[in-house]
């Protein structure tokens, strides 16, 4: 009978470390937060709710409180930063073509940054009065978007590093971000 139930009390150990295997491979994905008073800008260290226009929010792996960007560039160039060691599960930023104040975008705007299409090199600027990635849920809005504030389309992987960790503030164009030509 105890050569009988070793193989069976084999087989279950095996089962449960299979399954504790996958729970762990599956990163539960955090949902968006609501801005508040409390949300303060990675870079800047002032509350987000002061400046205009899109923002990001980034988690982190093991961390369930996201990182705040006062603007949707600086949140790029943290996961773009070769000095930012530490993995983003999520980064959301807000869909400008659902938000009805642009200065302040409403809460049920956050979109994931993986699916969304950006404006690079349009003539709006961020909160910090920088160039900005404007975000969009649709290729169709960014196009619109463009249309009216000149700008490229692109998604998140083609947005190129010059723009969002090159220096700003040099050039009074910021289409020349986009290539990394500054004259």
């Amino acid at each position: 009978m105890k050569i009988a139930l070793k193989p069976i009390a084999l087989v279950m150990v095996m089962i449960s470390i299979s399954a504790c295997s996958e729970e762990q491979a599956e990163v539960a994905v955090p949902q968006p937060v609501a801005l508040s008073e409390e949300a303060v800008g990675h870079y800047c260290n002032m509350t987000v709710l002061e400046h205009t226009g899109p923002k990001a929010q980034i988690f982190l792996a093991n961390n369930p409180h996201p990182i705040w960007f006062s603007q949707v560039r600086d949140g790029i160039a943290y996961i773009r930063s070769p000095e930012e060691l530490s993995e983003a599960v999520v980064v959301y930023v807000n869909d400008m073509a659902k938000a009805k104040n642009w200065a302040f975008p409403e809460e049920d705007t956050w979109i994931d940054a993986s699916q969304a299409w950006f404006v690079i090199g349009s003539r709006k600027t961020g909160g910090m009065g920088t160039p900005e990635v404007i975000p969009f849920g649709t290729e169709v809005a960014a196009n619109v978007f463009a249309d009216e504030n000149g700008g490229t389309v692109v998604q998140l992987a083609e947005i190129p590093d010059a723009y969002v960790l090159g220096p700003t503030g040099l050039d009074d164009d910021p289409a020349n971000l986009i290539t990394g030509a500054i004259q």
